[in-house]
């Protein structure tokens, strides 16, 4: 990470969505049930009760996916010599402005998805909320964007930073 006094932009974004937060809810609270009805009060769940250890299992995977969602933050950086990408604790990459060819805002549909995207019209996605973002073109032909709630700043500060190289 480059000095503090060297950074133009600065953006952390975490999955807020209530959504999101809502289905993660429900599918823990299955389990969750499942775990009272059968293993405290020793009553079957459902017609073909999976074994004890198997809810206990899901259960484990479904509390281990809530902490990795609340754990998960996108954080960019822009500082003189590069945009800095942490998507904890999925991507760390870091793009030299040397390397870009072209930065814009772009609009988005929500249907792109949140998260790590490959394989997508913009390239590389990496986003957490909204359907605004820095959309990148690399002189070797990659695209990337990072999604951002600051996009007339992240805007401003990427062109300025692209006309100096």
């Amino acid at each position: 990470m480059a000095q503090k006094q060297d950074v133009l932009f600065k953006e952390e974004q975490r999955f807020s969505q209530w959504l999101v937060w809502i289905i993660v809810i429900l599918c823990l609270s299955i389990p969750t049930y499942g775990i009272i009805q059968q293993i405290i009060l020793k009553k079957p769940f459902g017609d073909n009760p999976m074994p004890d250890y198997a809810l206990i299992i899901l259960f484990a995977g479904m509390l281990l996916l809530c902490l990795l969602l609340s754990l998960m933050k996108l954080r960019t950086f822009i500082t003189k010599e590069h945009i800095h990408i942490k998507f904890v604790p999925l991507a760390n990459k870091k793009i030299f402005w040397e390397e870009i060819e072209e930065v814009k805002i772009v609009k988005y549909s929500p249907m792109i998805g949140y998260g790590l995207r490959i394989w997508t019209p913009y390239g590389t996605v990496y986003n957490v909320k909204g359907t605004k973002g820095l959309a990148l073109k690399l002189k070797n032909g990659k695209k990337l964007m990072i999604g951002t709630q600051r996009f007339r700043e992240i805007e401003e500060v990427a062109q300025r930073m692209i006309k100096k190289v």
